[in-house]
């Protein structure tokens, strides 16, 4: 089961790690700042295996890759939103990240406890009792996140 961390509609990458960490790579420090912007306590109360749902647009604003791997870095399991930012999608599996697009995500509370089913493409509101189906992430795109993405991915497929 995972924890359920409720954000708006346009979380851009900013919002996601600020620009002025981004003179680092080290994803154990950008994961001390995940969020803050959003909610400076985000990160005190974020516990690995916790899950962001938001509305639509989740990742907009610039391409850095840094967004995902600060949020995955932190111990973010999944983020499930309305809508993602194309190259924040795309990001987001290159990196090794669980994004789901669920419409219905705004049923979801702060607070609620899910389980997510990635093979019957399923969320499960422990909570309040609903269960929202989601398009499965096409096989290619689990191989990705399973990995630990692509340059994992890469590396696994030159040996």
């Amino acid at each position: 089961m995972a924890k359920v961390w409720k954000f708006g509609d346009n979380i851009d990458t900013d919002l996601i790690i600020a620009a002025r960490y981004l003179n680092t790579s080290d994803e154990n420090e950008l994961a001390k700042h995940v969020m803050e912007d959003a909610d400076p306590t985000f990160k005190e109360k974020l516990n690995r295996g916790d899950v962001i749902v938001a509305g639509e647009n989740f990742g907009c604003g610039s391409s850095r890759e840094h967004a995902p791997i600060a949020l995955k870095a932190a111990g973010v399991s999944a983020v499930i939103a309305k809508s993602f930012a194309r190259i924040f999608y795309r990001n987001a599996f290159n990196m090794g990240l669980t994004i789901l697009e669920l419409q219905e995500a705004d049923e979801i509370n702060e607070g609620d406890e899910i389980e997510i089913d990635l093979d019957n493409g399923e969320i499960k509101d422990i909570t309040t009792g609903k269960s929202y189906k989601f398009t499965p992430i096409p096989p290619f795109m689990q191989e990705l996140i399973d990995a630990g993405g692509l340059i994992n991915y890469a590396k696994k497929e030159i040996k």
